[in-house]
Order: structure tokens, then sequence, then C-alpha cells
């Protein structure tokens, strides 16, 4: 089940980021709008890749593999394409907390799983709420551009920082699910 269409949103938007790398350093004009673009696009593929693997019956274990990797490459190299033009504290530390924090519960939920517990860390509401607000204030930074009358860039840099501490709190809430299990003998 290499080719569903779940799984087909999903490798698209792994085949994304190097076009979204492409089009970040490009020097035409419009080419941080498609940037922006793109990555909302890829986005909204998270969504709908989980939609349709419930709906058309497709879940796959290679789709609950490549899903979160996928999710967590594309919101790493924005991240980092993103410091790589503005190294303000308000642009690189969201940055570190969701990489860092990526990595982290990353490893926890693997820990989980081996452990059995792996439910205990699921996604919750928090966290898709975490994901949502980063996907929207990241392709608005990517953007660049303002929009009509909105500062999209400045409106992003919020967004992302909201985000942020949603990550924190996020993982709080998973490492305290985890915790009997983390403070039990080896």
């Amino acid at each position: 089940m290499l080719w569903t269409v779940p799984n087909a949103l999903t490798w698209m938007r792994i085949f994304a980021i190097p076009l979204v790398v492409v089009l970040f350093y490009m020097p035409f004009p419009w080419s941080d709008p498609a940037a922006g673009a793109l990555f909302a696009i890829a986005g909204i593929t998270d969504t709908l890749d989980g939609y349709y693997a419930r709906k058309l019956g497709q879940t796959s274990r290679l789709g609950a593999f490549l899903d979160p990797v996928a999710d967590k490459l594309i919101v790493a190299v924005a991240l980092v394409l993103l410091v790589s033009k503005d190294q303000r504290l308000i642009v690189v530390l969201p940055a570190i907390v969701i990489i860092g924090r990526e990595i982290a519960i990353s490893a926890l939920r693997e820990w989980m799983a081996e452990i059995g517990q792996r439910r205990k860390v699921a996604v919750s509401k928090l966290g898709k709420l975490k994901t949502i607000l980063q996907i929207v204030g990241l392709s608005m930074m990517l953007i660049r551009w303002d929009v009509w009358f909105l500062p999209t860039y400045k409106l992003g840099v919020i967004l992302t920082a909201i985000a942020a501490v949603l990550t924190v709190l996020s993982a709080i809430d998973y490492l305290r699910a985890a915790w009997p299990d983390l403070k039990g003998r080896a």
C-alpha cells in the first residue's frame, strides 16, 4: 500500500521541501509568496492525509511513520530558512523551542511505544492547535509580503510565537502523561 491517497499526499509534502527551499532563495519578487503558498498547501495536505486515511480505510504502518516525519521535516526546514534571514530573538527562540520539542517528544513517543504505552502520548487537541498555528504562522512568515493592509510577516511571527508557547504546554502535557513510566525503574 505504498501509493494510497493518504501516502501520496504525505509524499507530496516531503517532495515539497526542496521546492520550498529553492523558492525561498530565488532572487525573484514572486519567490517568497510562492514559497509561502507551497508551504501552506503542504500544511493542508497534513490534514487531508489523515482524513483520507480514515475515510478510505487506507491507514498503513508506512503512513503512520511517514506522516509525522514529513510534518517535522517541513516545519524544521521552514524554521531554519526563516532564521537564516531573520536572527532576531522573536524568530530564533520559537525556532529553538519548536525544533527542540519535536525532537524530545518524538523520542518520548518512541520510548513509550517500546514499553507498550504509546497511547499515553498520542497527539492531543492542544498538539493539533499548535500545528495549525505553526503552519499558518510559518506560511505567513515565508510569504513575507503584506496582503492588502495586513502585515503578514509580523502576524506570522506572532502566530509562530504563540505556537511555540503551545508547543511547550503540549510537551508538558505529554511529559506529565508519561511521567509515571519515566520515573519507574529501568
